[in-house]
């Protein structure tokens, strides 16, 4: 079948480059290290949803936090050039933005699972008629493994408690009305729920706002998991009265392997200083923290920072501030204007240039979609996943068909986008 004028303009490597040139975010992508190949040429990276390169400054601030220790050593922690005791202040008004939170409603601490685990202590309140949780399936792995120990550890049989909404028959995404219905019926025994903002495995961007609201309706306390949805969309956490979230930094928000996460909890809940919670010494109100032996008992700050437990990793943490002064840079909104026309892009080609062998399974509603498209493939999804990697194409793959694509907005190229759909489509036009 052949193209239509528009249709062929749209296919053409003048448009995809034309798009770039008009990019207001291109200056970005020379800010990023880029993998390469054997002989030396970078390679396409489509995988920003499972890690994000490395930003180029990331490594001076590492480095100077290494000076720091070995020109200062102990006086670091007040004479370095960022001083270490408030190092975690740093993202103090950052971190707040890439969510749509308040100052005083997030902190960059631990890793994700364990964020995840200290934030279900405290809001995770189970009583004899009130005690399931609510999650989606499939949730990303740690996420219902941490529910399922939380629960064993409170004397609670997962199997009794973990309720999941799926995706009806002949469909890969859920919808709210699902979620509604599940409330509705079973809503009066739910304590929690607990969802990913972003699928991770369909890329479907879940309505934060109506399920926080329904859960609410019903008497339940509700949080999600952020992994795949920080740095990749736009939201509004204290707005949409979520009572906490948490999610990790490795991502879209590119601060390296394991990098330490961000958690927000409301405010409404962040004042309460009688809250339970597992407790550390760096969650303490500073006024009296290092009084140490001569208070009795632990004080816990007034805001999410009560929540922190061991003092920061400042190694881990300089890679969070390289990555957060680039989104403070380019801003939330302009790289979600990007990601729309990118993924929106991403779509077209993969539509026009379509031979049957694999269905989009990411909705087809700009609300519904990030950054990711998941891409099921109907036969030899491995192998098609291999014939992308020699062709220089990072992605990545989920069990049992779905090959991952991630066009970033920070570093990708419309000309990036056209080049994987004639790689993965076998496309020579």
């Amino acid at each position: 079948m052949s193209s239509t004028p528009q249709q062929a303009e749209l296919l053409s490597l003048e448009h995809a480059r034309a798009q770039d040139a008009a990019d207001p975010l291109r200056r970005f992508r020379e800010q990023f290290e880029f993998p390469q190949d054997h002989a030396g040429n970078p390679l396409l990276y489509f995988a920003g949803n499972s890690l994000g390169l490395q930003p180029k400054t990331t490594r001076g601030l590492i480095e100077q936090e290494l000076d720091d220790w070995a020109r200062l050593a102990v006086e670091g922690h007040f004479d370095a050039v960022r001083p270490w005791y408030s190092y975690h202040e740093l993202f103090r008004e950052s971190g707040p933005r890439l969510v749509g939170a308040n100052v005083g409603e997030v902190v960059m601490m631990n890793s994700l699972t364990v964020n995840l685990h200290l934030m279900m202590m405290s809001f995770y309140r189970p009583t004899d008629s009130r005690f399931k949780v609510l999650m989606e399936y499939p949730a990303f792995p740690s996420d219902l493994y941490a529910i399922q120990s939380h629960l064993h550890a409170r004397g609670i049989n997962p199997a009794e408690a973990i309720v999941t909404v799926r995706p009806a028959e002949d469909a890969h995404t859920i919808e709210t009305a699902q979620i509604e219905e599940i409330l509705q019926r079973e809503g009066d025994s739910i304590a929690l729920v607990l969802f990913g903002g972003v699928n991770y495995f369909t890329g479907q961007v879940l309505d934060m706002a109506a399920i926080t609201e329904l859960g609410h309706r019903n008497g339940c306390v509700v949080g999600f998991d952020l992994a795949h949805a920080a740095g990749n969309i736009p939201m509004e956490l204290h707005d949409w009265n979520v009572d906490f979230a948490a999610w990790c930094t490795y991502k879209y928000l590119n601060s390296g392997p394991g990098a330490v996460a961000g958690c927000f909890v409301h405010e409404k809940h962040a004042r309460n200083v009688e809250l339970p919670r597992f407790a550390g010494w760096w969650g303490n109100d500073p006024d009296t923290r290092f009084r140490m032996q001569l208070e009795a008992s632990f004080a816990a700050k007034a805001d999410v920072d009560g929540w922190q437990i061991s003092n920061p990793p400042i190694l881990s943490l300089a890679p969070v501030k390289a990555s957060l002064d680039l989104f403070d840079e380019a801003t939330i909104p302009a790289l979600r204007a990007k990601s729309v026309k990118l993924t929106g892009y991403m779509r077209e080609l993969l539509e026009q240039w379509t031979d049957g062998t694999f269905t989009i399974i990411t909705p087809n509603v700009e609300r519904q979609c990030g950054c990711q498209l998941s891409l099921l493939v109907h036969e030899d999804a491995k192998q098609r996943l291999d014939a992308l990697r020699e062709a220089g194409i990072v992605c990545d793959f989920r069990q049992p068909n779905v090959i991952r694509i991630a066009p970033t907005p920070m570093y990708n190229s419309f000309e990036d986008v056209r080049q994987f759909v004639r790689s993965f489509t076998g496309r020579t036009d």
